[in-house]
């Protein structure tokens, strides 16, 4: 397959895509002969390693698991509505629920960015800590309802990488000028060290690239940075990445359909949707290492890893970010107390744990 074909098929697909053959359903659950529509629009390409196969996966797995009770219609991006349209297509009852990552609305509300990721945040471990344990799900629930959603978690990529740049990165003052897609709080980090900031589906991403439209991108990690070829265009893949160490990735659900489910069938919804949330960790990383190997060993990508006044700077800028995050209203306050909280809590538990036993490992295993 050509490279463009493939960009196309399976990057995530740019706002207003032409809209697959398909009529739209309403709020309400559309029962006939003791069945369920759900329809599920994406922010991914179809079949795109991960972020795609695993809504997909996630689709089927919740027909399977109803036995065919639910009836589940998935839409990649663009095949129904475009990739950054999904939210809305939800909120308003044309669909049931959506795959997507929650950072793309905090232009709606910055509350929205807590629940994938955000700069210093939450590993995937203490992330489903405090959704699960520590009141993120409630702080979540309380923001969705706002919207007319009910949201749970779906999948997660883990730490990021930092991103793909065309020069070295020594200093918070190699930001300057340089035009990087980065969506999220992470992308406002990047403006206070003067970057340009864009947000683009990920379909749109290797085109802007090799046109110098950008000038640096953050994606995933090197099992989907592989596949969408950013090596052709840059040269220096820096690591580790502070503005996702966890991402979440959510199942949106319209929330007056959520409400007239049974309770079995909320049941199966959510079994579901934390089985996927947890084949996705650890089917990333599966993939990762590996793929990494091949940007480096077959197409000589230079691995950076960001140095401490880098990283010194990000967090300078990041302080800034959040305090302006904290006074956009009650609610985004207490979600940032909360995560907060968290981080503190678990990432103490986790410097006397598993830190120094992946240091001590690795130490004596030479890995």
């Amino acid at each position: 397959m050509k490279r463009r074909e493939f960009i196309k098929s399976a990057g995530v697909a740019g706002i207003g895509g032409v809209a697959a053959a398909a009529t739209s359903t309403l709020a309400t659950p559309a029962i006939a002969q003791d069945r369920v529509e759900m329809v599920i629009v994406s922010t991914w390409g179809r079949d795109f390693p991960g972020l795609g196969t695993g809504a997909q996966r996630l689709s089927q797995k919740i027909q399977d698991a109803s036995g065919g009770r639910i009836q589940t219609q998935y839409f990649a991006a663009g095949e129904r509505v475009g990739a950054f349209d999904v939210f809305d297509e939800v909120a308003s009852g044309n669909a049931q629920a959506y795959h997507a990552a929650d950072y793309y609305w905090k232009g709606k509300n910055p509350g929205w960015a807590y629940f994938t990721s955000v700069p210093f945040g939450l590993t995937y471990l203490e992330m489903s800590a405090w959704i699960h344990w520590m009141g993120g799900q409630e702080l979540w629930d309380e923001l969705a309802d706002g919207y007319g959603l009910k949201c749970l978690p779906s999948g997660n990529t883990g730490v990021q990488m930092g991103g793909w740049f065309n020069k070295e990165i020594n200093s918070g003052e190699d930001f300057k000028g340089l035009k990087m897609r980065i969506p999220g709080l992470g992308g406002d980090v990047m403006a206070k060290l003067g970057a340009s900031p864009v947000s683009l589906p990920g379909g749109q991403i290797y085109e802007n690239l090799v046109s110098g439209a950008i000038e640096a991108t953050e994606w995933v990690g090197p099992w989907n940075d592989y596949a969408m070829k950013f090596y052709e265009a840059t040269k220096y893949y820096y690591f580790p990445g502070m503005h996702e160490p966890g991402g979440f990735n959510s199942l949106g659900m319209n929330k007056s359909w959520w409400e007239g489910l049974t309770d079995t069938d909320r049941a199966i919804i959510t079994s579901c949707a934390n089985e996927a949330n947890d084949l996705s960790m650890s089917e990333y990383n599966a993939n990762n290492g590996a793929y990494l190997r091949k940007l480096v060993d077959e197409h000589g990508v230079e691995l950076r890893e960001f140095n401490d006044d880098v990283y010194d700077a990000f967090g300078a800028a990041a302080e800034e970010v959040f305090a302006e995050t904290r006074s956009h209203s009650d609610l985004v306050e207490r979600i940032d107390a909360s995560f907060q909280a968290a981080r503190a809590d678990v990432g103490a538990w986790g410097n006397l744990a598993e830190v120094p036993y992946l240091r001590q490992r690795n130490r004596v295993l030479g890995l």
